[in-house]
Protein backbone atom coordinates (compact mmCIF):
# COMPACT_ATOMS: atom_id res chain seq x y z
CA UNK A 1 0.00 0.00 0.00
CA UNK A 2 1.10 3.84 -0.56
CA UNK A 3 -0.09 6.44 1.85
CA UNK A 4 0.45 10.08 0.39
CA UNK A 5 1.37 12.21 3.52
CA UNK A 6 1.67 15.81 4.47
CA UNK A 7 4.83 15.50 6.98
CA UNK A 8 3.32 18.82 8.74
CA UNK A 9 -0.78 17.87 8.51
CA UNK A 10 -2.48 16.27 11.55
CA UNK A 11 -4.06 14.55 9.60
CA UNK A 12 -1.60 12.86 8.40
CA UNK A 13 0.26 12.40 10.87
CA UNK A 14 -2.41 10.41 12.70
CA UNK A 15 -2.21 7.46 10.46
CA UNK A 16 1.46 7.12 10.55
CA UNK A 17 1.19 7.21 14.23
CA UNK A 18 -1.13 4.29 13.76
CA UNK A 19 0.97 2.51 11.54
CA UNK A 20 3.93 3.17 14.26
CA UNK A 21 1.87 1.93 17.40
CA UNK A 22 0.64 -1.59 14.90
CA UNK A 23 4.05 -2.32 13.94
CA UNK A 24 2.87 -1.43 10.64
CA UNK A 25 6.37 -1.36 7.92
CA UNK A 26 4.73 -2.30 5.15
CA UNK A 27 3.15 0.86 3.71
CA UNK A 28 5.20 3.12 1.09
CA UNK A 29 4.94 6.66 2.39
CA UNK A 30 5.02 9.55 -0.21
CA UNK A 31 4.91 12.82 0.94
CA UNK A 32 3.20 15.43 -0.24
CA UNK A 33 3.87 19.00 1.53
CA UNK A 34 2.35 22.17 0.76
CA UNK A 35 4.33 23.88 -1.50
CA UNK A 36 6.12 20.97 -3.10
CA UNK A 37 5.50 20.07 -6.51
CA UNK A 38 4.95 16.11 -5.71
CA UNK A 39 1.37 17.59 -4.18
CA UNK A 40 0.80 19.61 -7.33
CA UNK A 41 1.46 16.02 -8.98
CA UNK A 42 -0.49 13.88 -7.05
CA UNK A 43 -3.28 16.37 -7.72
CA UNK A 44 -2.89 15.94 -11.28
CA UNK A 45 -2.36 12.52 -11.52
CA UNK A 46 -5.92 11.83 -9.71
CA UNK A 47 -4.18 10.12 -6.52
CA UNK A 48 -6.07 12.28 -3.96
CA UNK A 49 -9.60 12.07 -4.83
CA UNK A 50 -10.52 14.90 -2.44
CA UNK A 51 -8.01 16.88 -3.11
CA UNK A 52 -5.93 16.46 0.17
CA UNK A 53 -3.64 13.72 1.97
CA UNK A 54 -3.74 11.87 3.44
CA UNK A 55 -4.89 9.34 0.99
CA UNK A 56 -4.06 5.68 1.42
CA UNK A 57 -3.85 3.58 -2.09
CA UNK A 58 -4.75 -0.18 -1.43
CA UNK A 59 -3.45 -3.15 -2.88
CA UNK A 60 -5.86 -3.55 -5.23
CA UNK A 61 -5.62 0.00 -6.69
CA UNK A 62 -8.42 1.40 -4.67
CA UNK A 63 -7.85 4.92 -3.45
CA UNK A 64 -9.07 5.24 0.13
CA UNK A 65 -9.23 9.25 1.27
CA UNK A 66 -10.30 10.92 5.02
CA UNK A 67 -7.86 10.40 7.74
CA UNK A 68 -10.34 8.88 10.12
CA UNK A 69 -11.86 6.87 7.41
CA UNK A 70 -8.16 5.56 6.67
CA UNK A 71 -7.49 5.08 10.50
CA UNK A 72 -10.55 2.92 10.50
CA UNK A 73 -9.90 0.41 7.64
CA UNK A 74 -6.08 0.04 9.08
CA UNK A 75 -7.30 -0.42 12.83
CA UNK A 76 -10.54 -3.03 12.13
CA UNK A 77 -9.42 -6.29 13.55
CA UNK A 78 -6.57 -4.18 16.32
CA UNK A 79 -6.90 -3.57 19.89
CA UNK A 80 -7.80 -0.33 18.65
CA UNK A 81 -11.02 -1.15 17.80
CA UNK A 82 -13.44 -2.01 21.01
CA UNK A 83 -14.93 -5.26 20.51
CA UNK A 84 -18.26 -3.84 22.19
CA UNK A 85 -20.84 -2.13 20.05
CA UNK A 86 -21.35 0.85 22.27
CA UNK A 87 -17.79 1.21 22.55
CA UNK A 88 -17.20 1.26 18.79
CA UNK A 89 -20.02 3.66 18.64
CA UNK A 90 -18.48 6.42 21.52
CA UNK A 91 -15.56 5.79 19.50
CA UNK A 92 -17.02 7.17 15.98
CA UNK A 93 -18.12 9.96 17.82
CA UNK A 94 -15.00 11.18 19.38
CA UNK A 95 -13.65 11.00 15.75
CA UNK A 96 -16.82 12.39 13.92
CA UNK A 97 -16.36 15.42 17.08
CA UNK A 98 -12.96 15.92 16.48
CA UNK A 99 -13.47 16.76 11.96
CA UNK A 100 -16.67 18.33 12.90
CA UNK A 101 -15.30 20.67 15.52
CA UNK A 102 -12.34 20.14 17.21
CA UNK A 103 -9.64 19.92 13.74
CA UNK A 104 -12.05 23.31 12.57
CA UNK A 105 -10.97 25.53 15.41
CA UNK A 106 -7.08 23.79 16.68
CA UNK A 107 -5.64 23.14 13.37
CA UNK A 108 -6.75 26.32 11.41
CA UNK A 109 -6.03 28.52 14.25
CA UNK A 110 -2.31 26.40 14.01
CA UNK A 111 -2.10 26.30 10.41
CA UNK A 112 -3.19 30.30 10.36
CA UNK A 113 0.00 30.97 12.52
CA UNK A 114 2.01 28.46 10.79
CA UNK A 115 1.73 28.84 6.92
CA UNK A 116 3.00 31.29 4.65
CA UNK A 117 0.40 30.87 2.44
CA UNK A 118 -2.57 31.18 5.34
CA UNK A 119 -1.27 34.40 6.00
CA UNK A 120 -3.95 36.62 4.13
CA UNK A 121 -6.33 34.83 6.21
CA UNK A 122 -5.09 36.36 9.58
CA UNK A 123 -7.03 38.92 11.54
CA UNK A 124 -6.46 39.87 15.58
CA UNK A 125 -10.48 38.97 15.87
CA UNK A 126 -10.13 35.85 14.13
CA UNK A 127 -6.88 34.28 15.98
CA UNK A 128 -8.84 35.70 19.37
CA UNK A 129 -12.61 33.88 18.16
CA UNK A 130 -10.53 30.60 17.78
CA UNK A 131 -8.43 30.92 20.80
CA UNK A 132 -11.69 30.93 22.75
CA UNK A 133 -13.83 28.57 21.16
CA UNK A 134 -10.73 26.16 21.11
CA UNK A 135 -10.15 26.47 25.06
CA UNK A 136 -14.08 25.08 25.38
CA UNK A 137 -13.46 22.19 23.10
CA UNK A 138 -10.46 21.42 24.97
CA UNK A 139 -12.05 21.78 28.16
CA UNK A 140 -14.81 19.21 27.21
CA UNK A 141 -12.04 16.80 26.39
CA UNK A 142 -10.55 17.63 30.16
CA UNK A 143 -13.25 17.67 31.69
CA UNK A 144 -14.28 14.08 30.01
CA UNK A 145 -10.35 12.85 30.97
CA UNK A 146 -10.41 13.75 34.58
CA UNK A 147 -12.60 10.68 35.18
CA UNK A 148 -11.30 8.30 33.07
CA UNK A 149 -7.48 7.44 31.21
CA UNK A 150 -8.76 7.14 27.52
CA UNK A 151 -11.23 8.60 25.80
CA UNK A 152 -13.79 5.50 25.71
CA UNK A 153 -13.40 2.13 27.91
CA UNK A 154 -10.27 1.26 29.55
CA UNK A 155 -7.71 1.01 26.73
CA UNK A 156 -6.60 3.75 23.99
CA UNK A 157 -8.61 3.61 20.67
CA UNK A 158 -8.62 5.12 17.48
CA UNK A 159 -10.83 7.60 19.09
CA UNK A 160 -7.02 8.43 21.14
CA UNK A 161 -5.27 8.59 17.79
CA UNK A 162 -7.75 11.08 16.55
CA UNK A 163 -7.31 13.36 18.70
CA UNK A 164 -3.77 13.55 19.75
CA UNK A 165 -2.84 14.77 16.22
CA UNK A 166 -3.82 18.13 16.37
CA UNK A 167 -4.05 18.38 20.30
CA UNK A 168 -0.59 17.09 21.10
CA UNK A 169 0.89 20.79 19.08
CA UNK A 170 -2.10 22.98 20.24
CA UNK A 171 0.24 24.83 22.12
CA UNK A 172 3.20 25.05 20.02
CA UNK A 173 1.57 25.52 16.81
CA UNK A 174 -1.88 27.06 18.36
CA UNK A 175 -1.00 29.12 21.37
CA UNK A 176 -3.14 27.27 23.31
CA UNK A 177 -2.43 27.35 26.91
CA UNK A 178 -2.60 24.19 27.61
CA UNK A 179 -1.58 24.00 30.99
CA UNK A 180 -5.05 25.17 32.02
CA UNK A 181 -6.04 21.01 31.40
CA UNK A 182 -4.00 18.64 33.07
CA UNK A 183 -5.89 16.07 32.74
CA UNK A 184 -5.30 16.09 29.31
CA UNK A 185 -1.50 16.68 29.40
CA UNK A 186 -1.51 13.28 31.23
CA UNK A 187 -3.70 11.50 28.57
CA UNK A 188 -1.18 13.02 26.02
CA UNK A 189 1.90 11.59 28.27
CA UNK A 190 0.11 8.09 28.31
CA UNK A 191 -0.14 8.37 24.40
CA UNK A 192 3.39 9.37 24.27
CA UNK A 193 4.46 6.33 25.95
CA UNK A 194 2.64 3.55 24.06
CA UNK A 195 5.02 1.11 21.82
CA UNK A 196 5.74 1.68 19.01
CA UNK A 197 5.15 5.92 19.31
CA UNK A 198 6.45 8.24 16.96
CA UNK A 199 6.55 11.76 17.23
CA UNK A 200 5.18 14.15 14.56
Amino acid sequence: MILYSMPSSGNSYKVRLLLALLGRRDVTLKHVEYGDIALLQAKADGHLPFGKAPVLLLDDGTYLPESNAILLYLGDGTEFMPDDRVARAQMLAWMFWEQNQHEGVIAVRAALRTYAHRKSEVTEDRLQALLQRGHELLQIMEDHLAAQDWLVGTAPSLADICLFAYTHSAQDLGGFEMSRFPALGNWLARIKALDGFEAL
